[in-house]
């Protein structure tokens, strides 16, 4: 069994965004020699997340970030002190992790998925860890 974990390097330029990773995460996959197992990518912050969604049209990221700022709103009830309630549920929301099938070398995603890492308070430098597990 091969198990391979990086940490990737994810900045951020604005307040929320979804940046693709993955190019990234392919190119991991393939480096680690692993044909068939899984990956898990994991964001070990409180107001980020991962997500896998269409990568074919951005106006769906654009959708996702109006639908999530309009279901969660910052809102001046909020009682944690740093003012970013509405990041840390967001992240919690989405969620801190995913995993994807690797097969044959290659990650088992549909025709229009990507992996996304999701920011909501940012602009900032986070993390992604990464880890593939296989044969």
């Amino acid at each position: 069994m091969i198990v391979k974990t990086t940490t990737l390097s994810v900045k951020t330029e604005s307040r929320e965004t979804f940046k693709d990773v993955t190019a990234s995460i392919r190119k991991f996959v393939q480096k680690s020699n692993v044909q068939n197992g899984q990956v898990t990518l994991f964001v070990p912050h409180t107001t980020a997340a991962v997500t896998i969604n269409e990568n074919a049209d951005p106006d769906v990221v654009t959708d996702l970030l109006f639908s999530l700022k309009k279901s969660f709103p910052d809102r001046k009830e909020f009682r944690h002190m740093e003012g970013n309630s509405d990041a840390h549920i967001k992240s919690s929301t989405i969620g801190a992790s995913e995993t994807v099938i690797v097969e044959d070398g290659s990650l088992k995603l549909g025709t229009w998925q990507g992996l996304y890492f999701c920011e909501f308070d940012g602009p900032r430098t986070r993390k992604l860890f990464v880890q593939v597990i296989g044969e």
